[in-house]
């Protein structure tokens, strides 16, 4: 076995097994409240929040802990509306042809379409970026592992933040988004992996009830 420095594990709380099932059935009823809203205005939300829903990202687990994500936090005016009329444009290419008849019908539930004004209203759009390389100190330049499903895990756990903080979302994902490197000033060989969008819904946000249905625990879980 390799040697390697360890430290002692930081116990949690102490808890019954009934307080333990407690909790977690509280934390679900609280998530279960999240929804995708996009009908975000432009109230103003504290730059603090974004960064310590971001320190909360950064806790996932990754390969080999290398971390290998990086959230660029857009703010400015100028940079929003440039962020959606490169969007937009890969969007209308989408919705016209490159997305395919089933894809298509897929979303119409939704209610879905070309036209992405949250990307200029909401206050805060954060660039999810997976590094390719990296590592843990900078200055690294070391091949990272499993960066698609760390950059996953660390994007729900800024989700999950986010909600806690009482802020609306929205995942865009527009495809290609090689747009968002130059836009960022991110390195070529980064891959954008989404935008997270931020901010209060406004007083007439509504959601598609589509969105509402959720698959029940028998048709998610098998049990072994």
């Amino acid at each position: 076995m390799i040697d390697h420095e360890t430290l002692p594990w930081a116990p949690y709380p102490a808890m019954t097994d009934d307080e333990r099932a407690a909790a977690a059935l509280a934390f679900y009823e609280h998530i279960r409240s999240r929804r995708t809203c996009r009908q975000i205005g432009d109230a103003p939300v504290p730059r603090a929040i974004i960064e310590s829903a971001i320190l909360a990202a950064g806790t996932a687990p990754s390969g080999a802990n290398h971390q290998p994500w990086h959230f660029t936090v857009i703010g400015s005016p100028d940079a929003k509306r440039r962020v959606r009329i490169a969007a937009e444009e890969e969007e209308r290419e989408f919705y016209s042809g490159k997305a395919g008849a089933e894809w298509i019908e897929a979303l119409a539930p939704l209610g879905t379409d070309a036209d992405k004004l949250y990307l200029e209203h909401a206050p805060w759009l954060i660039a999810i970026f997976g590094q390719r390389k990296g590592g843990l100190y900078p200055g690294d330049a070391r091949q990272n592992y499993y960066v698609t499903e760390s950059v996953g895990i660390a994007t729900g756990l800024l989700l999950t933040a986010l909600h806690a903080a009482g802020l609306a979302t929205l995942t865009h994902t527009p495809n290609p988004m090689r747009f968002l490197n130059t836009l960022c000033k991110r390195p070529k060989d980064e891959k954008p992996i989404m935008i997270v969008v931020v901010g209060h819904p406004t007083a007439d946000a509504r959601i598609p009830v589509h969105a509402t249905i959720k698959k029940p625990l028998d048709q998610i879980s098998s049990w072994i």
